[in-house]
């Protein structure tokens, strides 16, 4: 875990006085991600999900898991706890969503598309990374595109390009939220973001490669 991006000197300091039974810093530290937390679940909340299942109440339930967790986290602090509380989050979520999906399998695929800000963060990288100049495309127009195309790919794929796109996570946190090694992270990666450009590429938005 050497590589992973360590916690904040604020982080720390309240941790050490949450070690030390202060619950004032406990409230503290999880408001102080409360917010980014918000954002990492409603990014990755299934789209087909939105009209059952509320972010909001992921966020809830990952702060009571912190929560009833926190002694056995801080005796083995087996990483930092930014990552944790990501993956605990992220658990919560996979959890609920398969829950979901399990009551109501057959109707859910077709009440919401993609989510808009997801496709929009991922049509900002690819522009930045090969766009026909003769199809500059507004970003929210070719969100549109990417939007469309992440609907022909897997879930892992889309997954992963959310994780590097629209999280901006290095490969090495990747890989602890999926429980792999960074190297697979890396190759899982690489080969979703060249089908998701054959996708493009053949609807044209994207040049032909070399």
């Amino acid at each position: 875990m050497t590589d992973l991006k360590p916690d904040s000197a604020e982080t720390r300091g309240l941790l050490e006085q949450v070690r030390q039974g202060d619950r004032r810093a406990l409230d503290a530290l999880l408001g102080r991600y409360r917010a980014g937390l918000c954002a990492f679940v409603d990014f990755h909340l299934d789209p087909g999900l939105r009209a059952r299942l509320d972010a909001s109440d992921i966020v809830q339930e990952t702060q009571m898991e912190l929560v009833r967790r926190m002694d056995d986290f801080l005796r083995r602090q087996p990483m930092p706890f930014h990552l944790w509380l990501r993956k605990t989050a992220y658990e919560q979520l996979l959890r609920a969503q398969r829950h979901h999906r399990n009551r109501a399998r057959r109707t859910v695929a077709r009440e919401v598309a993609w989510p808009e800000r997801s496709s929009l963060f991922l049509a900002r990288a690819l522009i930045k990374s090969g766009l026909s100049p003769s199809q500059q495309l507004l970003a929210r127009e070719a969100a549109g595109q990417v939007s469309r195309a992440l609907r022909d790919l897997s879930e892992a794929d889309r997954e992963i390009l959310l994780l590097r796109h629209a999280d901006e996570l290095p490969y090495e946190e990747i890989a602890c939220l999926l429980e792999i090694e960074p190297a697979a992270a890396r190759k899982r990666y690489g080969r979703a973001l060249i089908r998701l450009q054959k996708l493009l590429s053949d609807r044209g938005l994207l040049e032909d490669q070399p």
